[in-house]
C-alpha cells in the first residue's frame, strides 16, 4: 500500500506541474499575435471552410480553457480569450476544436468510440465514488460491492485511454492546417506546436493516473484477506 501512495504522490506532483507548465506557456503564446490577425473564432470559420464542413456554430462560452467540441449539437465552443484572442494561443485551441470537427465529419474510428461510452461514463461517474467507498467499508462482509466499484472505475480508465488518440489527431489535424492557411509563419508555427504538446500531456497524465488509481482499488479488493 505505501508503494501504492508514492505512485499518487508522483503522479499528483507531475500532473500539477505540467498544468502550471501549460498554463505558463499559454499565457506566453497568448501575447503573441498572429501573422495576420485572425481572432481564434475567425480561425475556427476559416479552417471550417477549408474542410468543407457545414452545419458547425461557433460559439463563446465563459471560463478558461473549457473550450470543447459538442458532437451532439455540432458545436464548436471557445472560451472567451480563446474566441476574441488575437494571438498565437487561441489559433491553436480554436483549429485544435475544428480538429475535432473534421474528425466527425470523417467519422473518425476513435471519436465515434469515445462518444459511444459518454453515456456510460456520464453514469459511472455519478455512482463511482459512492460504490468505492462504500465497498471499501464493507470489504470483509461484502466484497462483491467494491469489485462492482471497480468494474465502475474502469470505464472512466477506459475512456480516459480512448481520448488520447482522439486528442492527438485534432491536433496533429490543427498543425497541419495551420501550417499551410497563413494563420502562423515559421516562428510561430513552433509556438502553437508547443502549446498543443504541453496540452496532450495533461491527457496522458490523467489517463496514467486512473490506471494507477484503478491498480490500487484491485489491490486493496486482491489484498481483502490479508
Amino acid at each position: 500500500m505505501i508503494g501504492s501512495w508514492v505512485i499518487f504522490i508522483i503522479f499528483a506532483l507531475v500532473s500539477w506541474l505540467i498544468s502550471n507548465q501549460l498554463k505558463r506557456r499559454f499565457e506566453e503564446y497568448s501575447k503573441i499575435p498572429t501573422s495576420n490577425g485572425m481572432t481564434g473564432r475567425d480561425v475556427a470559420q476559416k479552417m471550417l471552410r477549408d474542410h468543407g464542413i457545414l452545419g458547425v456554430t461557433i460559439e463563446s462560452v465563459e471560463g478558461k480553457l473549457t473550450d470543447h467540441y459538442n458532437p451532439v449539437n455540432k458545436t464548436i465552443n471557445l472560451s472567451q480569450d480563446v474566441y476574441y484572442g488575437q494571438n498565437v494561443a487561441a489559433a491553436a485551441v480554436a483549429a485544435h476544436e475544428c480538429g475535432h470537427a473534421v474528425q466527425h465529419a470523417t467519422a473518425y474510428y476513435w471519436l465515434g468510440l469515445r462518444s459511444s461510452l459518454v453515456p456510460a461514463v456520464s453514469f459511472t461517474s455519478q455512482w463511482m465514488q459512492w460504490v468505492l467507498l462504500a465497498g471499501i467499508l464493507l470489504i470483509n462482509t461484502f466484497p462483491a460491492l467494491l469489485l462492482a466499484g471497480i468494474v465502475l472505475f474502469a470505464v472512466t480508465t477506459l475512456f480516459s485511454f480512448i481520448t488520447l488518440p482522439v486528442e492527438i489527431n485534432a491536433s496533429n489535424r490543427a498543425l497541419a492546417w495551420i501550417g499551410t492557411s497563413g494563420v502562423t509563419n515559421s516562428q510561430t508555427q513552433l509556438k502553437a506546436e508547443d502549446a498543443l504538446r504541453w496540452a496532450g500531456y495533461t491527457y496522458i497524465i490523467a489517463a496514467l493516473g486512473s490506471l494507477a488509481t484503478l491498480l490500487y482499488y484491485i489491490m486493496i479488493f486482491m489484498g481483502r484477506r490479508n
